[in-house]
């Protein structure tokens, strides 16, 4: 089993989590993980035993230079780590690792096996996947939880998916058989532009996040790395007119299907929430 740093008690923790590979379309999803790593200051106190979990020829090991110029060999894994964001009234674990190649079940065991050790009380996934949605629309995110009262509160639904899965989906699952309450993200990447990375759907689901834990999340340089991504392929479609006829086309059924929420109560709504997230008032 994962051996795990000594922490102090951590304050009603909420697990984040993502994962490389098939969940995450660009990368958006790992990289929303990398971002509150990054902001929140937070401390790698668990790790994988990657001999267990993961094909060497699939996810091969990297060789780099460590600070002091010396050669590392480094495996490919799956990490918790711990941090206090300032903002919130509870501590976070983050889970930022690679879809596993084998044992699923067991890998998914250790890993909740490790968070509940920590006395998680929340788990929150993110994915992404590769969708008919243009780049010049807001990325469109959808969310399931398991518990009645998160369904309600946070206006999500109860997945009613049926299909293939990633490990997203069985840690979910597992969730549900050890009643501990979860929620999933998904962001929908435009499959036109599937290289990584797509800023513009991380923060798309950062926002959700934001909403979920009642506060507003350091941004840094995101937005405006957004920003410079839809710049980018803005002129990457300008100089193909069959790429730019295509996103005039998703754009006029993304537009037609979003009719009947551009109602001014929907946007008035959209605003106090944001307004919340960010510590305003509405009526200001």
């Amino acid at each position: 089993m994962m051996e795990i740093d000594e922490v102090p008690d951590l304050e009603r923790p909420v697990v984040i989590a993502a994962f490389e590979g098939w969940n995450d379309a660009a990368e958006a999803a790992s990289g929303v993980v990398d971002h509150l790593m990054d902001v929140w200051d937070a401390k790698v106190v668990a790790a994988i035993d990657p001999e267990d979990y993961y094909d060497f020829q699939v996810n091969r090991p990297s060789v780099g230079l460590d600070d002091n110029g010396f050669r590392k060999l480094t495996w490919p894994s799956t990490h918790v780590a711990v941090a206090s964001p300032p903002e919130l009234d509870r501590d976070v674990i983050l889970i930022r690792g690679i879809e596993p190649n084998m044992r699923w079940r067991a890998f998914t065991a250790e890993l909740l096996a490790a968070v509940d050790d920590l006395g998680a009380e929340l788990v929150v996934t993110f994915g992404a996947l590769l969708a008919d949605s243009p780049h010049t629309r807001p990325i469109p995110v959808t969310g399931t939880a398991t518990e009645p009262e998160l369904i309600d509160r946070l206006s999500l639904t109860e997945s009613t998916y049926e299909g293939p899965t990633g490990i997203v989906g069985v840690v979910q699952d597992a969730c549900v058989r050890l009643d501990l309450p979860a929620v999933s993200y998904w962001a929908a990447v435009p499959h036109y532009v599937a290289q990584p990375p797509c800023p513009k759907a991380t923060l798309a689901m950062l926002g959700h996040l934001e909403e979920l834990l009642g506060t507003s999340i350091p941004l840094g340089d995101l937005p405006e790395e957004a920003r410079a991504w839809e710049r980018g392929v803005d002129e990457l479609a300008g100089d193909d007119e069959e790429i730019a006829d295509y996103v005039r086309s998703l754009e006029e059924s993304r537009d037609t299907a979003d009719l009947p929420e551009a109602s001014g109560e929907a946007i008035a709504r959209e605003f106090e929430r944001y307004l919340k997230r960010r510590g305003g008032d509405a009526n200001d």
